[in-house]
């Protein structure tokens, strides 16, 4: 069996609602365009695409009717081939069929980008790892916005460096094959 079969790429939160928020993400052009040329190696290799869609409770704004949960059209998605899924929790795995899905496929190794680092990537990152996946995260394919205490990009270097090692595999988009 080809080493692509046992691999993945989940895209998280990519959806109007944070991609297309004010303000912008962080280098969110390079970000999309790192995502969108992962996904093209990921369908090259046949490798199974997961997109996550983050969703809140019913007459919220992130309702699951509402356009903010729906994922951005620049996506390279495929719907007759990709799976999407919806989460209320960071976790992508908590009350999803994600894991189900996973292993069902053989998949030990889960490559995550999407958004936001610090919530529902690095949420996921951990439980992947926890779980038994080699994780790998792709350090220029995901990101966020600033709090008021550190910058997007502060953030987004601070959990590349902390979820490295102990958590995940850190690979740039460049270097990463499926």
């Amino acid at each position: 069996m080809q080493p692509s079969q046992h691999k993945a790429l989940l895209v998280i939160d990519m959806q109007n609602g944070l991609f297309h928020a004010s303000p912008a993400p962080f280098a969110a052009e390079p970000v999309l365009a790192n995502i969108n040329q992962l996904i093209a190696l990921a369908r090259q290799a046949h490798a199974p695409i997961f997109f996550a869609r983050h969703i809140g409770p019913d007459g919220s704004p992130f309702a699951a009717s509402s356009p903010l949960t729906q994922l951005i059209p620049e996506l390279q998605m495929n719907a007759s081939r990709d799976r999407v899924f919806v989460k209320r929790f960071p976790n992508c795995f908590r009350d999803t069929e994600l894991l189900a899905a996973l292993k069902s496929a053989d998949i030990q190794e889960l490559v995550i980008v999407g958004m936001k680092s610090e919530y529902c990537v690095d949420t996921t990152c951990r439980a992947a790892a926890d779980l038994g996946f080699r994780v790998v995260l792709i350090e220029d394919g995901h990101t966020s916005v600033d709090n008021g205490v550190l910058s997007a990009e502060q953030i987004i270097a601070h959990h590349n460096q902390t979820l490295a090692g102990p958590f995940v595999q850190l690979v740039s988009s460049a270097a990463y094959a499926f």
